[in-house]
Parts: C-alpha cells; sequence; structure tokens
C-alpha cells in the first residue's frame, strides 16, 4: 500500500524540513508540502492535489494530525472523504491510524484538542488587542479607522 506524505506550515518564516524528513522516514514516497493556514480548508492546494489523487488501499500520512486541520469539521470531513475512497490516514508523531479502532478514537481526540487550541490563540489575540487599546485610550478612539479594534 503506497504512502503518500503531506507537510504543512502556517507561516513562511516556519520551516519544513523536519516534516519531510520525517514523512520520508516513514516511507513515504510522494511528500506534497505547503504554507496554508490549517483553520481553513480552502487554499490548500497541495492537500487537495493529494486527496483527488490518493486511491484505494493507499495512505495519507503526516506528521501531526494538525497538519491535516486545526478544525474539527474539516478534520472530520477530510477523514471521511478518505475513508469514502478506502484511504487510512496516519501520523508519524501520534498514535493515530484510522485503520484500527483505537486510531480512530485518537484522532478524534487530537482534533478536539487542535481546535481548542486554535480558538483559545483566537481568544488570547483578542484580549490583547482589547488591552491596547484600553491603553492607548483616547488616541485610539480618535483613529478608530486605523484600529478597528475599540
Amino acid at each position: 500500500m503506497p504512502l503518500y506524505g503531506y507537510a504543512r506550515v502556517s507561516t513562511f518564516d516556519q520551516d519544513l524540513t523536519v516534516q519531510r524528513a520525517a514523512l520520508m522516514a516513514a516511507g513515504c514516497g510522494v511528500i506534497r508540502a505547503e504554507t496554508a493556514s490549517g483553520g481553513r480548508r480552502d487554499g490548500r492546494t497541495e492537500l487537495q492535489v493529494l486527496l483527488d489523487f490518493v486511491q484505494p488501499g493507499d495512505t495519507l500520512v503526516v506528521t501531526r494530525i494538525d497538519r491535516l486541520a486545526r478544525s474539527m469539521k474539516d478534520l472530520q470531513d477530510i477523514v471521511h472523504e478518505l475513508k469514502q475512497k478506502g484511504v487510512a490516514v496516519r501520523a508519524t508523531e501520534q498514535p493515530v491510524d484510522t485503520g484500527t479502532a483505537a486510531g480512530k478514537a485518537f484522532l478524534d481526540i487530537l482534533g478536539v484538542f487542535a481546535e481548542f487550541e486554535t480558538n483559545l490563540r483566537r481568544e488570547r489575540q483578542l484580549e490583547g488587542i482589547k488591552e491596547l487599546c484600553r491603553n492607548l485610550g483616547d488616541a485610539v478612539i480618535r483613529r478608530r479607522s486605523a484600529l478597528a479594534c475599540c
């Protein structure tokens, strides 16, 4: 059964080298990689190429589940689409293998935590923006069009 790797980083200052090396070590013959947010599925052309390409009996390999998706809905949609095609999902750094009952359960648990982490990060960012606006006071109110955070 062929193994196909998928690597993703969110920003251009991050590096794909470690993920590529792990996927090669796992035996992936083809590795598709991209720089794109994991919060949404659109705009992730390399992932779509793999989803369109894989065949029954293949396995899609990632280093961690959050590389595949950061929202439970996207993760479930991707895994469901792959399952319909007869394709398994495996993670090199986590005990996830959708070919087993335990692997499927762990996939869902990790998906919940990936989405939770994303939501926490968003909350902290908003709190920081609000604190900045409070600290800047009247200057921000006068320049509301420049900073739409107040």
